[in-house]
């Protein structure tokens, strides 16, 4: 199966660092983020991966060959942007794409279980599936329900909300983009709207385990904490 890793994006939030050196390539433990994905894909299997890169791709593409080793027995190729085109319009334009394939942010650490999110996938039939984490939201303050004439109809001190969030991993059918644009500028959200106003059916994945978006300074060194004690569960070693 082919994965496509969205490896484009500037790592703003985690400036200064992504001004010299692109997000992907950021290091965990000893280990650059977008090394530590690939190896986790090639252990479930996927044998082509494609990064879809932007900003300093050369450094990404002057990596990765230095260390093909690593990566026996997958093919990794590149798609370029000149420009953003959004999470879902990077992966309208890459050719090929005619088979079931996964699509991952190529900043995450998690130990997703890849090859069950794919039987999954394919169990339901779905159009697209989403891999989601659960996350709770303590609200500091005494919550009020009001009706639309502005009465109270309850109070709840201090509640406690729970969400399941998109973990920034995806698997999709071909399918998926006669809904939307094969050029312009697409962002996931807006797919997902255009699949099911259209009647498609896309699933969700719960996935309990570990899962973090290394999108900010201190996300960087929660990861570079957890490393040492997870490189059994990642698959890397």
């Amino acid at each position: 199966m082919r994965a496509v890793i969205l490896a484009g994006g500037r790592g703003s939030r985690l400036a200064p660092y992504t001004t010299v050196l692109p997000k992907p390539l950021m290091p965990i433990g000893e280990v650059p983020i977008i090394e530590i994905v690939i190896r986790q894909l090639r252990y479930f299997g996927f044998k082509r991966i494609t990064l879809a890169v932007g900003h300093l791709s050369e450094l990404i593409d002057a990596y990765l060959k230095s260390r093909r080793d690593r990566f026996d027995g997958v093919e990794i190729d590149f798609a370029y942007e000149s420009q953003p085109t959004g999470t879902a319009g990077a992966l309208a334009g890459i050719p090929g794409l005619s088979e079931t394939f996964l699509a991952m942010n190529g900043d995450i650490l998690t130990d997703l279980d890849y090859g069950k999110l794919v039987e999954h996938h394919r169990s339901t039939g779905a159009m697209l599936t989403v891999a989601v984490a659960r996350r709770q939201v303590k609200i500091d303050f005494g919550a009020v329900e009001t009706d639309h004439e502005g009465w109270i109809r309850a109070y709840v001190e201090k509640p406690e909300l729970s969400y399941c969030v998109s973990m920034g991993v995806y698997m999709y059918e071909p399918g998926s983009f006669e809904h939307g644009p094969r050029d312009g500028y697409l962002d996931f959200p807006e797919l997902v709207h255009r699949l099911l106003a259209r009647g498609q059916r896309v699933a969700a994945y719960v996935w309990d385990g570990y899962w973090l978006d290394i999108g900010r300074p201190e996300d960087l060194q929660t990861a570079n904490d957890r490393f040492s004690s997870m490189r059994r569960e990642l698959h890397i070693d």
